[in-house]
Formats: C-alpha cells, structure tokens, sequence
C-alpha cells in the first residue's frame, strides 16, 4: 500500500489513477499510523508554500515527514517543502535538503508551464528514462543546483528537476502527467 500525504495542498486524483494504471494501491491519508506503516509515501502538492506548510503544521505532518523511513517522494511543491525555506512567502520547508526555493527571474514567463527536457540524471529514480525525455511541469519557484540534484532542467538557466537525499526523492516535474516516462519514474520509484 502507498500513502498519499493528505493536507489539502492539490488535486492528487490523476496521481491515484496513475498509480492504479500500475496496479498500486494508494491511500488518501493524515493519520500518521498509516502513514508510518506504509511500504512507500508519495508527498504531493501544488498551490501556495505558506498555506501548504500551515496545513502541515495543523496536522502536526511537518514534524512526522522529517523522519520516515521508507521512500518518500515528494512532488511539485511536495518538492520544495523537502528544502530549508522558500522565497514563496519566506516559508520554512521541513529542511530535510539543505537550499532555499527560488522564484524564477522575470526575464521568463512566470509560471513555466508545459513540457520541458530532463537531464544528467543519475539514481535509480531515471532507470530507463532516457536525457533529453519530456515531462510536465507548472511552477513559478525552483531548486537550484545542490549537491543533491540527481536530474536537471533549463528555464533560464540550469536548475534541480529532482534531489535526493537517504530515502527522500523529490522531483518538480509531475510524473502522473508525464506520459509513458512519468509513468515510467513512478514505477521506478515503486521498486526502491
């Protein structure tokens, strides 16, 4: 079974239907008994870092993600609130990665939204993805380049597509609108 971190912060239905294409079951949940006891986690999100992480914090999730065990998977925003802070509102992240969320320069138009190339990817996240392989993305704040980068992108200059660090990944990009490679970087993330 897989958790799916319910605290409001998305429409997690296309996530559940591409995990269900896999032949996963998925659970909607806060109830960290569940959420502990899961085989993997998945961390959604889109929408606003602040009211994000106050929905955590309600739920007292902030102090319960920081320490899972299994693999985690954090997505879009699910992503950044695995950082230390973001300029979206000056929020605090869980600080699970060491970097600050960035907001794009207004050389570029703000969100991107729609398809963009990955690159130099590396972990077993990317088996059989090929460099260069589409996938979708909405966002207007990025990770820069860390020493947990583990795949890139470009919009404006180089910037973290997904990190790692121990048994947390986080990818910008949304893999369960991602065609045949997102599917694909699910599954992967199944088999860790």
């Amino acid at each position: 079974m897989i958790a799916i971190i319910d605290y409001g912060a998305g429409n997690v239905c296309s996530l559940k239907f591409a995990l269900e294409r896999l032949g996963v079951k998925s659970e909607l949940t806060s109830d960290p008994k569940m959420i502990n006891s899961c085989e993997k986690v998945i961390f959604p999100g889109q929408g606003s870092a602040g009211k994000a992480m106050e929905k955590l914090k309600k739920t007292g999730l902030d102090l319960l993600i920081p320490f899972l065990k299994q693999p985690v998977l954090g997505i879009c925003l699910g992503m950044q609130l695995l950082c230390d802070k973001t300029e979206e509102g000056g929020v605090n992240g869980l600080g699970i990665i060491s970097g600050d969320v960035l907001r794009f320069s207004n050389n570029v138009k703000v969100p991107q939204m729609g398809w963009n190339n990955i690159y130099n990817l590396s972990t077993p996240l990317f088996n059989n993805i090929n460099e260069g392989d589409f996938m979708y993305l909405v966002h207007s704040f990025y990770v820069p380049l860390i020493d947990e980068t583990i795949g890139q992108s470009n919009y404006n200059g180089l910037y973290s597509v997904a990190i790692k660090k121990n048994n947390f990944y986080g990818v910008q990009f949304h893999p369960e609108k991602s065609s045949k490679s997102g599917s694909q970087i699910l599954k992967n993330f199944l088999t860790i």
